[in-house]
């Protein structure tokens, strides 16, 4: 069988920009800077020439040139402003214009999704109920800009019961969300996981126990400085590790009242510097409570690393780190709630094959299990998950990639076992979508790939992208797909 194609895109715009602190200077390995001082002051110095007639002038040419795909131009400038006044010359009073146009030097806008708009993943939008005629969702999407970094945008939509798909138009003003700390640091989780990364030694193990449980990012730094200066030698690489282990674990949060579609997360933290990748989004259970997780490859331009997202609202977002041995490679998607009070996440640690695992945290994964192996010649590359399973009365459906010849993607599905997962009792024998003969884009041809998809009664809509390019939508019968999978018992 196969699913059915909607005439309905998402394609890449380079009408939408971030506006993105400019550093001048030299580029590391990631998409980070190390800001050159001497050009950064000569920066300074050639702004502070200007008389205030000029200033207002190029002042309001920005403005002019960037208003419309911005909001709060004078707060942002001034923001990025207060970022570099510590370098201003003491004891010099600047005019409002002069700070935001020093600001403005100092900033760059970036369109975030010119290049692409893939690898969808969808969920309900929280406190949407069930049993109505139509179902509101959040789709993220993997946005592509300049030097192939990539972010996490938004869209809305509605899925009626016939099937029918209608999408909020995109706002036209994006925001990112405003950086925040963690509040609390668990004690032990923060110990073991420096024991993964083998920076637990006598300096590190001493300001561990000299923290409270649980502690914050400044009371972390005020025990390293006061250890540091008890201590006889420490080693820079360890402090420096774990200033960067607890930075990488953060809370962002957007505007409530701004659209969901003006919502992006941009990279913040070094390991993930080259792109927050293949957001896999799931409605997770919580005895009672939902909470949205996903899990998304971190990429610094050379290592790609696992890392998940925490959510109630699509407004607060948590940041952390997974750990744990098993911890590797792409495609961790995690089931909708535990399976034998356990978490459950499938996983592709050998690259090729598919695995399950389970944890009494959704953080730390230490074992994993292969239970599904290519088989089929459109799969015999490369077999993964296409998203968090969905569960159905006859087992939990989870779409698959499969990588066949000429390296063409195509999406299948197969069926395992309710109470266990690791059991496989049903699998297609052919691809559910297979890459389109002449596709709309061809920045990466013959591939089609998602990262999750909604059931809404008997409808499967599948949001999926062509060429790592621009997103379409399928939809399919539940009922249909689960009585082919069924004719297909492994």
């Amino acid at each position: 069988m196969e699913a059915r194609r909607l005439d309905l895109n998402i394609n890449p715009s380079g009408e939408r920009a971030l506006l993105r602190p400019f550093y001048v200077g030299n580029q590391l390995h990631s998409n980070f800077y190390e800001p050159e001082p001497g050009r950064t002051l000569k920066i300074i110095a050639r702004v502070l020439s200007l008389d205030e007639a000029e200033v207002a002038k190029e002042l309001s040419s920005v403005f002019a040139r960037s208003r419309e795909r911005h909001e709060r131009l004078d707060s942002l400038f001034e923001h990025r402003f207060s970022q570099i006044e510590h370098l201003m010359p003491t004891g010099r009073a600047l005019s409002p214009d002069r700070r935001r146009l020093m600001g403005a030097y100092f900033s760059s806008e970036y369109l975030f999704e010119a290049t692409a708009l893939c690898n969808p993943s969808i969920v309900p939008a929280p406190g949407e109920p069930q049993g109505k005629d139509a179902i509101r969702f959040i789709i993220s999407l993997r946005a592509i800009g300049e030097g192939h970094i990539s972010s996490i945008s938004f869209r809305e939509g509605t899925l009626s019961g016939k099937g029918h798909v209608e999408l909020t138009p995109p706002a036209k003003i994006v925001m990112e969300p405003q950086p925040l700390p963690f509040q609390n640091y668990d004690r032990m989780l923060f110990k073991r996981k420096l024991g993964e990364l083998g920076l637990l030694d006598n300096f590190s193990r001493g300001v561990i126990s000299s923290l409270k449980d649980p502690f914050t990012f400044h009371e972390l730094r005020a025990a390293i400085d006061s250890t540091a200066r008890s201590s006889a030698s420490i080693s820079a690489f360890v402090r420096d590790g774990m200033l960067s282990l607890a930075q990488s674990n953060y809370q962002v949060a957007f505007n409530p009242e701004n659209d969901m579609s003006s919502r992006v997360i941009f990279p913040l933290t070094p390991n993930q510097s080259n792109g927050m990748e293949d957001a896999r989004f799931v409605p997770f259970d919580d005895d009672g409570k939902r909470i949205y997780y996903a899990t998304y490859t971190a990429y610094d331009g050379r290592l790609a690393l696992p890392q998940i997202l925490e959510t109630e609202d699509f407004v607060h977002f948590r940041v952390s780190t997974l750990n744990g041995p098993m911890v590797y490679n792409k495609g961790m998607a995690l089931f909708p709630r535990k399976i034998a009070g356990k978490y459950a996440m499938l996983s592709r640690q050998s690259g090729e094959n598919i695995h399950i695992m389970y944890s009494d945290h959704p953080h730390f994964w230490y074992e994993s299990k292969v239970i599904l192996r290519p088989a089929e010649t459109w799969e015999l590359v490369q077999l993964g998950n296409c998203g968090s399973p969905i569960e159905t009365p006859q087992g939990w459906l989870v779409l698959t990639h499969g990588v066949g010849p000429m390296r063409k993607y195509c999406i299948g599905a197969v069926l395992l076992d309710l109470d266990d997962p690791s059991r496989v009792i049903g699998r297609l024998s052919s691809p559910l979508i297979s890459p389109p003969e002449k596709a709309e884009h061809n920045y990466v041809p013959n591939v089609v790939y998602t990262c999750g998809f909604l059931k809404f009664n008997d409808i499967l809509l599948i949001p999926y992208a062509i060429s790592d390019s621009m997103t379409t939508f399928a939809t399919v019968s539940l009922d249909e797909l689960l009585c082919e999978l069924k004719r297909h018992i492994v």
